[in-house]
């Protein structure tokens, strides 16, 4: 199930265009950011079905913007996807334990991406 909508906060224009331009030919519905407070921001206004974090952000990392999600009684239980170039075992060990849903290392797998995206959505759907 597509259009659901789906916020990417991502500062790198190339890997921005990438992330969107494969959910929107999939169906899905995008809003954009670069910056994790204007996601903070977004996320409450628009509550998406699901948020794509770069964890480098300019101003508060994406590991802020998820606790002030997490904070958040509107963005509580919105799942986020930590989307970063830090893949080493023990990034990937330090970004889960902050409370993300899942992990996209960079460079960016599309087909990696969109199962990961899709597999929380259904969970989140209560589908299997």
């Amino acid at each position: 199930m597509a259009n659901e909508l789906i916020l990417i906060v991502e500062d790198n224009p190339k890997s921005l265009k990438l992330v969107r331009d494969t959910l929107q030919v999939k169906g899905y519905q995008t809003i954009e950011t670069e910056t994790g407070e204007e996601g903070v921001r977004l996320a409450h206004e628009r509550q998406p079905a699901l948020i794509l974090m770069d964890i480098q952000l300019p101003g508060i990392s994406g590991v802020e913007a998820l606790q002030r999600l997490r904070a958040d009684p509107v963005t509580h239980h919105t799942p986020v996807i930590a989307v970063t170039a830090s893949v080493m075992p023990q990034d990937r060990t330090r970004v889960m334990a902050a409370g993300f849903n899942g992990f996209q290392g960079k460079p960016i797998s599309v087909r990696e991406l969109l199962a990961t995206g899709r597999d929380i959505l259904d969970k989140r759907l209560g589908q299997p």
